[in-house]
């Protein structure tokens, strides 16, 4: 290899390295300092603890009620990310391996999934759900979730398959497979990479969500991890001990889940 091209690449692995300790430092911050008094913290902030005690997680999972928030969060987060990947994988396959009227015009609509904020629509929406009596339900956040994700969904695993050989569907069609089985049996083997990308996104953006989560749900035992975490952070907002500790307990999941 020419050694301007090793050099080059080694710069950008090192620029890389650097800009993911820029993002990564805070989080280790975060997690040591939930080991800590508030006076350490303050005093000494960026010192390690004395003593790993994670008796302050136990309280801070207790009080914080971080267990039920976490299980709604899983709840939501599971079922949402299924249908995403589901409904996705089966809008894409059409799109990419049939021709029909009007395929442009539906993924013109699906872009704008991509180009409409949130704001623009979830007051029709929020009416939608009450009259439907949907609010402070599961599905109140499920439903809007699943449509959010799909639009992106859609269009990669749409490119995913058109890199597939048209070949090999052809091949299977003279083999007497029909539509359902050649989706079955060879996109979605070979959308794998595709699928766990769309998954991981479709995980963090449903974790995360606020907006619709505070919208739609009041029921203190049907919060998220976003909204638990506002109560439990206005009643503990100068325990900063105990604050580290319930978002060290909900963020280190999600960066488990990414890697």
């Amino acid at each position: 290899m020419n050694p301007a091209i090793r050099l080059g690449r080694s710069l950008v692995y090192v620029g890389l390295a650097l800009l993911a300790l820029v993002f990564f430092i805070p989080l280790v911050w975060m997690v040591l300092s939930s080991f800590k008094s508030n006076s350490e913290i303050f005093t000494t902030p960026f010192s390690l603890p004395t003593t790993f005690d994670f008796t302050i997680w136990a309280q801070a999972w207790e009080v914080g009620n971080i267990g039920r928030y976490a299980l709604n969060s899983a709840i939501v987060t599971s079922v949402s990310v299924l249908a995403i990947l589901l409904l996705a994988s089966a809008a894409a396959f059409a799109f990419s391996r049939y021709r029909f009227r009007g395929a442009k015009l539906l993924l013109g609509l699906l872009s704008l999934g991509l180009i409409l904020p949130l704001q623009s629509y979830f007051i029709a929406q929020s009416t939608m759900f009450t009259d439907l009596g949907l609010t402070d339900t599961y599905w109140a956040l499920i439903i809007p979730y699943t449509a959010m994700g799909l639009p992106l969904a859609t269009y990669l695993l749409k490119v995913f398959l058109d890199a597939i050989p048209e070949e090999l569907f052809e091949a299977a069609r003279i083999d007497g497979a029909g539509d359902f089985r050649i989706f079955r049996m060879i996109a979605i083997p070979l959308l794998r990479p595709g699928l766990a990308t769309v998954a991981v996104f479709s995980a963090l953006s449903c974790w995360n969500e606020f907006l619709l989560a505070l919208l739609y749900i009041q029921d203190d035992d049907l919060k998220t991890i976003p909204t638990g975490l506002l109560a439990f952070s206005s009643r503990y907002v100068t325990d900063y001990s105990l604050l580290f500790s319930a978002l060290s307990i909900v963020t280190i999941p999600m960066i488990i889940i990414y890697i």
